[in-house]
């Protein structure tokens, strides 16, 4: 534990980021060292696994004033195991609610928590996962696969944790999971309730623990997932599966499988929202005197017509060519900019001809031209 990184250090952003600030941050590093694009390169699987672990932390508002104010101590309660306890040094403690729990009996708040029912149905944690696909996968919809690791029912003893099957109320605490410690203190006698340390707060014993999963009753397995991608998702957003996350205990439902979805970056079509930007280069004549040009879009290739004295910057709205939207029947739009591409090495008898028609060419032909020179003379006359 003493080699763990602060979660704001590994995503490298300061402690008061904006939601929006640490999602960026996040993606920049999972692109950066996501294990599909460095295959068997373990250095940057351990970095991809530290950054998603950071990001499950603070990007959950509740987790993060927890981790804000007590470190990692306050997110793993796993954490400091051996060093004298996970707060500050007191032993046998998890936070503050858990000394004066100690003194006064539950007076202080966390009572409820120590005498909840040990045995109650408890839903699964949410699990992450992360998966690349390409520009037009996006734009149109995916059915993969994803790999991830879960816990799961231990198939072997049902869930129960036992080798038989069959458990027995804990003796000592009588199925409660949890005693009351009579302690003396400068105030008197006190009660106060702790965990069991003989069911370790089950409220059941295990004569005959299942090997497979060594009495927990789960085991975490490597299991593939098919989820299907909707058409229209787009980069950085997450699909949510339900019920795909760890499974419960006592029969708590499952809980969700959250998948991140970056999008790799396309040569030809950029994205904004629903809305596809194409940069066409055209010649001069075509700009000059109009033609019929062909634009690719995300739904194959169409015809357009180029009006006569198109200037190069001008943008072409094609509607309803762009992005489908989320769970919608209707598209954005597609975007078409035209660049004038200027000709290079030209022979000495298209300079002639060029030179000419440049003679040949009156001011009123060139309107933003002429434009420029009549604000220049009215500026310095």
């Amino acid at each position: 534990m003493a080699d763990k990184r602060d979660y704001y250090e590994v995503l490298g952003v300061s402690k008061g980021v904006a939601d929006d600030e640490l999602k960026k941050a996040y993606r920049k590093l999972a692109k950066q060292y996501h294990p599909d694009l460095h295959p068997d390169d373990k250095e940057c699987e351990a970095k991809f696994k530290e950054a998603n672990e950071a990001y499950e932390v603070l990007s959950d508002k509740e987790k993060r004033a927890k981790y804000d104010q007590f470190g990692f101590a306050g997110v793993d309660p796993n954490y400091g195991a051996g060093q004298g306890g996970g707060f500050g040094g007191f032993g046998g403690f998890d936070d503050l609610g858990d000394i004066f729990e100690s003194f006064f009996g539950g007076g202080f708040g966390g009572s409820s928590r120590r005498g909840a029912n040990p045995n109650a149905a408890k839903r699964g944690q949410d699990i992450r996962a992360n998966i690349i696909i390409d520009f037009m996968e996006a734009c149109k919809g995916k059915k993969t696969s994803v790999r991830v690791n879960r816990m799961e029912n231990c198939k072997d003893c049902n869930g129960t944790g036992s080798e038989s099957g069959a458990t027995k109320s804990c003796p000592d605490c009588h199925g409660t999971g949890t005693v009351n410690i009579t302690q003396r203190t400068p105030f008197g006698a006190m009660q106060s309730q702790q965990i069991c340390s003989k069911c370790s707060g089950k409220g059941k014993i295990i004569d005959n623990p299942c090997k497979k999963c060594s009495g927990n009753g789960r085991v975490r397995n490597a299991v593939s997932r098919d989820i299907e991608i909707p058409a229209g998702i787009d980069d950085g957003q997450t699909l949510r599966v339900g019920g795909a996350g760890d499974a419960g205990t006592n029969g708590g439902p499952a809980g969700d499988l959250n998948i991140s979805v970056t999008v790799r970056p396309d040569a030809i079509f950029e994205r904004d929202g629903y809305d596809v930007w194409t940069d066409v280069p055209i010649t001069f004549a075509q700009a000059t005197l109009g033609d019929e040009v062909v634009v690719p879009t995300v739904d194959g290739k169409v015809k357009y017509n180029i009006p006569s004295g198109t200037q190069s910057g001008t943008v072409f709205r094609l509607r309803g060519k762009g992005i489908k939207k989320i769970n919608r029947a209707d598209k954005g739009d597609h975007y078409v900019k035209v660049s004038v591409e200027i000709p290079k090495n030209l022979s000495k008898d298209q300079e002639k001809l060029l030179r000419e028609f440049d003679k040949s060419m009156e001011q009123k032909n060139y309107i933003t031209r002429q434009s420029f020179f009549d604000k220049i003379k009215e500026k310095f006359k």
